[in-house]
């Protein structure tokens, strides 16, 4: 299965998966206001592979048919402590 990365230039270290060739069909007119504009970043293969930098293949593939797209969010930042 092969999967399109996109990544907003709205909000920093925010990315979009879609089904290679989707174009944004599946994802919700919030979700797209919300991104913003897309930059395409990749084209990923995902057969041979378990995992990817924030979660699992099989993670993302459910996603991808379930939702039609995954959404990866920058991670949480943790409080500092001095």
């Amino acid at each position: 299965m092969l999967c399109d990365v996109y990544r907003s230039l709205k909000k920093a270290d925010t990315y979009l998966y879609l089904p290679h060739g989707n174009e944004f069909t599946e994802v919700p007119d919030v979700l797209c206001e919300q991104f913003g504009r897309a930059e395409k970043v990749m084209t990923i293969n995902l057969a041979g592979r378990e995992q990817l930098a924030r979660l699992t293949v099989e993670k993302l593939q459910e996603h991808l048919q379930n939702d039609g797209f995954y959404l990866q969010l920058p991670p949480k930042r943790e409080e500092l402590q001095c």
